[in-house]
């Protein structure tokens, strides 16, 4: 019998504030194969990463590279169902929710230990919450600790002005050794979805005092100087790191003292591949097994050398952004004449595989709160001529960004979305000036950071199944993305947060999603199910709407 490692058999209990922790439901599929052994050959299976991770410290990281290796080494307490965005039991077995949404009480995995020895229980679990809320300097920046501020808020000691001033949480106690509890200072109902994420991980302690957790800055750049996360990295899940050779490679192997049924692959290789023809080519020639942000041009060749090309449920938006701080953003009438000429469906069809959708909101369609009665922006570029005309406005030229050297799960070719739209826009009167710099390091700081943008190009992949980390994350606060500050609408998103009945929520979301429908603060135009391939005897993979696949899973015959 295989029992799953992100899907107890417990039930867990019925939280006073409606939430309710599902159990898996009978066992997952599988050989139960433990590769080498059986005496053949070793399972390694090699992904090909579109640039390399930042660092294996869970806490400090929020890109997709270095999540995707610590998904496989480190556990949280709650998890993912694979496949889905359901929350299940992960290092907590059941947990129990006070009546006022304040205290949530975990039981604990028994048998459970890291990989460099050290057992797993109620302390370590409280270890780890007390380090996150306690960072000091650098750690407060957002960049370095963005989902930490994203869940929570604040911490013990405010120390850099852009943190937040308060924080949600206040308190974690081990009751007794494998009872840990949560206290917040005030309510979260997206609390148990954003726990999923890899930044709550669960990490030895004692390789977190070992290794080291230092971070100098320089300027506004930062470097991670301490041991762990690069040289010492210690978690529980099925798979243990091994080396990492900066550039080339960095290398897991299977953790044969799992707690769950342990993983048919012996090792598992992360080779950085930054230009997605070159990952092609690798795929092509047998030297990787699989890689994401596959470009739709490139289907029929994958399938054509026998290989396979699956969809990542789509859940995510793509959006042209607008910076409302910009008088002529200031002006209605531009905001909508923008939205009447993109031609969104276009772009679809020209540049996105089979499966993408025009986004009408900035949430996708299958995350509740989504408002059904918003019907989009209908692409009419008489009627975007008649709104310019209407506004006023002279100076029609417009700086239009998009990030170089990248490829998106809402973008895949970042250009093609700029050169469609940009042609969109001057066939309307607008005179649109390129301006395009490599997404790393300089895009995202050039327009979340100093919110340099006029019209740009950006996009988000949901981390958790709440609206709140799709509308609540755009524009419950000032962004300079954005420049938007609309009291009504921030005051909604706040309040939307705190209130523990998911059918209020729902209503009130639904709502907020009509009032951004009806500003235009920019326009969201593709919900996409980003592409991956797969070499053709690799079985098992379960693509994940918020890209965090379960490599546990994966097996690979011949």
């Amino acid at each position: 019998m295989r029992v799953h490692r992100k899907a107890g058999r417990l039930l867990a209990l019925t939280a006073a504030v409606g939430l309710l922790a599902a159990a898996c439901g009978g066992d997952d599929s599988g050989s139960g194969d433990t590769g080498s052994d059986d005496g053949g050959d070793p399972k390694t299976f090699i992904f090909g990463a579109s640039e390399e991770p930042r660092s294996l410290d869970a806490a400090y990281v929020s890109d997709g590279e270095s999540l995707r290796v610590i998904y496989q080494v480190y556990e949280t307490l709650v998890a993912l169902e694979p496949g889905t965005t359901e929350v299940v039991p992960g290092l907590a077995e059941e947990w129990e929710v006070s009546d006022d949404g304040l205290t949530y009480t975990f039981h604990l995995r028994e048998g459970v230990t890291f990989h460099d020895g050290e057992p797993f229980n109620a302390e370590a679990v409280c270890f780890n919450f007390d380090r996150w809320y306690n960072f000091t300097g650098p750690a407060q920046n957002g960049d370095i600790t963005y989902y930490w501020q994203t869940v929570f808020g604040g911490f013990a000691t405010k120390e850099v002005e852009s943190a937040p001033d308060t924080s949600r949480y206040q308190s974690c106690a081990a009751t007794d050794e494998f009872t840990a509890t949560l206290t917040l200072a005030e309510p979260s109902s997206a609390l148990l979805a954003g726990l999923v994420l890899p930044p709550f991980s669960i990490a030895s302690p004692k390789a977190i005092e070992e290794g080291g957790t230092d971070i100098e800055m320089s300027g506004d750049s930062f470097t991670f100087t301490g041991g762990f996360g690069s040289e010492v990295v210690a978690g529980t899940g099925p798979f243990k790191f091994v080396s990492w050779e900066r550039g080339e490679s960095l290398t897991l192997e299977r953790n044969d003292d799992y707690w769950g049924d342990a993983p048919a692959l012996d090792e598992i290789i992360f080779r950085p591949i930054p230009d997605p023809t070159a990952r092609l080519q690798a795929l092509q020639a047998g030297e990787i097994d699989a890689y994401e942000g596959v470009n739709a041009a490139d289907i029929g060749a994958i399938e054509s050398n026998g290989d396979q090309v699956v969809e990542r449920p789509a859940f995510n938006v793509g959006y042209v952004g607008f910076n409302n701080k910009l008088p002529i953003f200031q002006n209605e009438k531009i905001r909508q004449a923008i939205a009447h000429a993109l031609n969104r469906q276009g772009l679809l069809d020209a540049a996105y595989p089979e499966g993408a959708v025009v986004a009408n909101q900035f949430l996708p369609p299958d995350q509740w709160g989504y408002n059904d009665g918003i019907e989009g922006y209908e692409y009419d570029p008489d009627l975007a001529r008649q709104l310019i005309a209407e506004s006023g406005e002279t100076n029609l030229t417009l700086e239009f960004w998009y990030p170089a050297d990248v490829s998106r799960p809402y973008m895949p070719d970042p250009q093609a979305v700029y050169e469609s739209f940009a042609a969109d826009l001057q066939e309307v009167g607008f005179t649109i000036v390129p301006k395009t710099v490599p997404w790393t390091p300089d895009y995202l700081q050039n327009i979340q950071g100093d919110g340099l943008g006029q019209l740009h190009l950006l996009g988000w992949t949901g981390d958790y199944a709440d609206p709140d980390n799709f509308v609540g994350t755009f524009f419950r606060q000032d962004r300079p993305e954005f420049g938007f500050a609309d009291p009504t609408i921030q005051g909604m998103l706040n309040e939307a947060l705190s209130i523990t009945d998911q059918a209020e929520r729902e209503a009130m979301y639904q709502e907020v999603n009509q009032l951004i429908y009806d500003y235009i603060p920019g326009v969201p135009f593709v919900h996409n199910q980003p592409l991956i391939a797969l070499a053709a005897g690799v079985t098992g993979y379960t693509p994940s709407p918020v890209s965090l696949e379960d490599f546990d899973l994966i097996d690979i015959e011949g």
